[in-house]
């Protein structure tokens, strides 16, 4: 018999369930149920990528005798009594929740993402409840006890094949959120988008969703793909960009100098260093993954308005800080403000005005003092700039350019210490009490000439700048006498 790696990584995945996953899905068959897992957790065991969430689907239990079955095993949490969804805490084995839902049936009932009214059922089938989902390969599902594989609508053979399909075409496109999700998932699984699929895609009224329903799809497209470019290529030949990122259409009809930029227009180009920086994204956490990979996207939104032809060659000079204003709009337009504290709106707006410093103090490098490094680091974080840089180069035809100044840049940051910002001020306020000073704009001016001072590396410890600070306070006080 042929070998099957699917059913393989569907076995590997169950022998690897935890323990108290097995004992819950143990308990509700007890108790008449049965539990299934279901949607990409199945997905993702086919194709061999092991499990990060656990979805349940639960049968033949209503709603009552489910939650206390539940209860038996962790802390339940109802998400909303509408759509019958359950977070169950606490599961032996599991750090996170495990999602626990009765099969459900939808109706249209307005327009948009939340135009439906939802009601569990629990006497539906598994067949009857796949029909529900959006696409055939998230319309699976396994039952963790035997080892059956559900598939009513051909999910398994979709995903040998490497196809995006819809399970239903009349229902699809109730829910335009389906175009966006077709989009990431086609990029993160680099499958392709059957064509009355697409063609239902193409169809979907993207302005009745809000915002936050938008950015979710983006960034999953940004965090999980590899190739985040199939994604945009999708939107923009689907014609969902206007509706979703308008900023980013001007860039198909800018022209690059040939000889630096082969690979042909700023279009072209934006998709080849996103997927750089999705070579770039390793070691860093989300809130800063996602500032890279936004600064990328957005790194040259200046040069449609920039771009001229003067002196035999295509220019766009300026195009940092003119990328400014339309990188604000993006993300505005996406609501991207602060994550986990983080503030990745001014750190992606701060990496595409400096994009091109790397490359510039490279240049100068015989120059450039460690001041103009540490300085720059104030302004945007040296390791992210570092990155978005390098993905600039290398998002060219392949070999045009060596990341030499990035490597530089790269080397230097880390000697200073500079990774992730400046060094903090050594002189503080309360230093300039200490000697003296009256509360006023004159510790302001004090602790800023210590400061430079320090960035330039001519102060390296409390002990000299606050000797710094006495020579400034007496050439002051100095200067006030002679001139009394």
């Amino acid at each position: 018999m042929a070998p099957d790696p699917a059913a393989d990584a569907l076995r590997s995945l169950l022998r690897d369930l935890p323990a108290g996953l097995q004992a819950l899905v143990a308990d509700l068959h007890a108790s008449g149920g049965r539990a299934l897992l279901v949607g990409g957790g199945v997905r993702d065991g086919l194709l061999g990528r092991g499990l990060e969430d656990y979805d349940l689907e639960v049968f033949g239990l209503p709603l009552p005798a489910l939650e206390a079955v539940l209860a038996r095993h962790g802390a339940v949490h109802a998400v909303g009594e509408a759509f019958t969804v359950l977070k169950l805490a606490g599961v032996a084995g599991i750090d996170g929740a495990v999602d626990v839902a009765l099969p459900r049936r939808d109706s249209k009932t307005g327009p948009g993402h939340r135009g439906f009214a939802v009601t569990g059922d629990p006497a539906m089938t598994p067949a009857e409840a796949a029909r529900r989902r959006d696409f055939t390969i998230n319309a699976m599902s396994l039952d963790p006890r035997t080892g059956e594989l559900i598939d009513p609508t051909g999910g398994r053979a979709d995903v040998a094949a490497g196809v995006l399909r819809a399970v239903d075409a009349a229902t699809f496109g109730d829910d335009p959120l389906r175009a966006l999700r077709a989009v990431q998932l086609a990029a993160r699984y680099e499958f392709t988008v059957e064509p009355a699929t697409a063609a239902l895609c193409r169809a979907m009224p993207l302005a009745e969703l809000p915002a936050e329903r938008v950015w979710g799809e983006i960034e999953k497209l940004l965090l999980l793909a590899e190739r985040p470019s199939i994604g945009l290529a999708l939107l923009d030949g689907w014609g969902l960009l206007p509706a979703v990122a308008p900023e980013l259409l001007p860039l198909r009809d800018t022209p690059q100098e040939p000889e630096w930029h082969p690979e042909g227009d700023v279009w072209v180009h934006t998709l080849q260093v996103i997927d750089q920086a999705a070579a770039l994204r390793d070691g860093l956490d989300k809130p800063r993954a996602l500032a890279l990979m936004l600064g990328a996207l957005c790194h040259d939104l200046g040069k449609p308005a920039t771009t001229r032809f003067f002196d035999g060659r295509t220019r766009s000079p300026g195009h940092e800080e003119a990328g400014v204003p339309p990188t604000l709009s993006l993300l505005e337009r996406w609501k991207v403000w602060t994550l986990a504290g983080y503030d990745v709106r001014a750190q992606v707006v701060a990496l595409v005005a400096h994009h091109l410093k790397p490359g510039q103090l490279y240049k100068e490098r015989d120059k450039v003092g460690d001041g103009a490094i540490r300085r720059l680091a104030k302004k945007c974080e040296a390791d992210l700039l570092e990155r978005v840089a390098r993905a600039d180069c290398l998002g060219r035809a392949p070999g045009v350019f060596a990341p030499l100044a990035m490597d530089w840049f790269r080397d230097k940051v880390r000697a200073l210490d500079v990774v992730r910002g400046a060094p903090p001020p050594l002189l503080l306020g309360r230093h300039a009490l200490e000697l003296g000073l009256a509360p006023g704009p004159a510790i302001g001016r004090l602790l800023q000439a210590v400061y430079e001072r320090q960035l330039d590396g001519e102060v390296t410890g409390l002990d000299e700048a606050l000797a710094l600070a006495r020579r400034l306070l007496a050439s002051a006080s100095d200067g006030r006498e002679a001139g009394s």
